[in-house]
């Protein structure tokens, strides 16, 4: 539909029009609560491996990044080995982060990221980027194997890698997600959740204002209009095209 040619009508035939839109909205509502409720359910996994990370306070354990709290969300940036600045939708995504924080960990929950490369090397593009929130690096480990989002090259070559569940046909060797752990009173560690792909959106603030306008996210591509928070030029245009790490 050409936005510049787009129906308009009466106050009271659009209140009408609103009206039915707002019936299947509260639809949609309901059936998100019940996936949901069935994500909850979802059985869990005991996390028997001991994975180390390095961070700000050196070496620590899973349990260490817990920080005291029952439940720790994990965002896995795309941060490879050798990369001087990290993928621009995980930025986008990460710009989000701080202002959950805010919240979450006085709600006995603690959210951090955790990327591949070593914990030096992402330590200046995280003062460019102004964040806050803790960053830690899984380098050495299989935790970004075991956790799907990472994969080896021989698997690539292989056309044998997976991602979000399934056989990836063109997959990095780094790729983003979102995993849940909770920890029980005995200091038991167990996967409960974990979400790839389109399944980030619901993280993405920025988005869910744009599916509110009458353009929508107004992309071509998956964030191809988004940069790197401080490379957008002054004003209202859109930059032509986005980066890539």
């Amino acid at each position: 539909m050409n936005i510049d040619n787009h129906p308009v009508v009466s106050r009271e035939q659009w209140v009408l029009a609103r009206e039915a839109h707002l019936r299947r909205e509260k639809e949609f509502t309901r059936l998100r609560d019940q996936l949901s409720a069935e994500r909850r359910a979802l059985p869990w996994v005991r996390i028997d491996k001991a994975y180390v990370f390095e961070g700000p306070q050196g070496r620590e354990t899973l349990s260490d990044l817990f920080d005291g709290r029952s439940t720790l969300v994990i965002y896995h940036f795309m941060f490879g080995p050798g990369w001087e600045e990290g993928c621009p939708g995980c930025s986008f995504l990460a710009d989000h982060i701080d202002s959950a924080n805010q919240h979450l960990k006085h709600h006995d929950v603690t959210l951090l990221a955790v990327s591949r490369a070593p914990w030096p090397e992402f330590q200046s593009f995280k003062r460019r980027m102004g964040w806050q929130f803790k960053w830690v690096s899984s380098h050495g480990s299989d935790f970004n194997y075991d956790f799907g989002v990472a994969v080896r090259a021989e698997d690539i070559a292989a056309g044998t890698a997976r991602y979000n569940y399934g056989t990836s046909k063109d997959p990095g060797e780094d790729m983003p997600g979102l995993s849940v752990l909770y920890r029980n009173r005995a200091g038991e560690i167990f996967h409960t959740y974990s979400t790839y792909a389109r399944g980030l959106d619901m993280l993405v603030g920025a988005y869910n204002y744009l599916d509110l306008l009458p353009k929508g996210r107004d992309e071509q591509e998956i964030m191809d209009w988004m940069r790197h928070h401080d490379r957008y030029e002054e004003g209202p245009e859109k930059p032509e095209s986005c980066c890539s790490a």
